[in-house]
């Protein structure tokens, strides 16, 4: 792997680290490629994926502003297109991937975290969308996957006031799902995606893709593809599995 990211297994959870501590994880070109790297790593082998950032103050502080500040719009549009790509492939990992929002998570940072299934937040993080105190606007998904998922008035608050908020007031406003004590981060995230890989792969990739569509598709197409997804699991290990043992009255064992 890179420099700036770290893959580790352990089993069948995979830990993407953002390994950039003296610039609190900052994002920049070689770091994004090398997540997407990391991401097709671990795809296939990974049945669920924790992302964190290295050290002790940040998740993704955000973006690498000094190399932003020297783009023109079509090295920008360059850079925002990467951005996209890497946020979409977290989001379309076939595996829940959980974000472990150790400390700071600002502009691509916060945007990363809304790109998984999961926000857990040590009590530490503080979260914004700040972007617009550089006279830009979120640029790698903010704007959309926000409003989707704390709607559209906080959203409209968190993207144009820049307000960075701390793990309480995110919990509240919906943008995280949990909040930990800070040392016991780790551990408890880490249950969590043991939990998570024990369910069935092919069962849980379709859930993940069935949810994801019904941010892209309106209810009646949303419905049609839930119920080619349902059929489609017929005759799978995981439904043969999961069926038999409930009839047997005895745990299932996943492949």
């Amino acid at each position: 792997m890179s420099e700036t990211v770290d893959l580790t297994f352990d089993g069948d959870v995979a830990t993407l680290t953002i390994d950039r501590p003296e610039r609190l994880n900052a994002l920049n070109g070689e770091t994004l490629d090398a997540v997407s790297d990391a991401l097709d790593e671990a795809r296939g082998d990974a049945r669920a994926l924790v992302v964190t950032g290295a050290g002790d103050k940040a998740f993704v502080a955000g973006a690498d502003i000094s190399r932003m500040s020297e783009m023109g719009v079509a090295e920008a549009e360059a850079y925002c297109r990467t951005g996209h790509a890497v946020m979409n492939a977290v989001e379309e990992f076939p595996a829940p991937v959980i974000a472990a929002v150790n400390g700071y998570a600002f502009g691509g940072g916060c945007e990363l975290a809304l790109a998984c299934d999961f926000r857990v937040a040590s009590e530490r993080a503080v979260i914004g969308q700040t972007e617009i105190d550089l006279g830009i606007v979120p640029g790698w998904g903010g704007t959309q996957r926000l409003v989707r998922l704390v709607g559209d008035a906080t959203a409209r608050r968190l993207v144009m006031f820049g307000d960075r908020i701390d793990a309480s007031d995110a919990y509240e406003q919906g943008l995280v799902g949990e909040v930990v004590a800070h040392d016991d981060l780790d551990d408890h995230v880490a249950e969590m995606a043991a939990e998570l890989a024990e369910k069935p792969r092919f069962a849980m990739a379709a859930a993940k893709e069935a949810i994801n569509q019904a941010h892209e598709m309106g209810q009646r197409e949303g419905l049609d593809f839930e119920r080619r997804t349902w059929s489609s699991l017929f005759g799978t290990p995981d439904q043969e599995e999961g069926m038999n043992a409930f009839l047997d009255d005895r745990e299932p064992d996943f492949e």
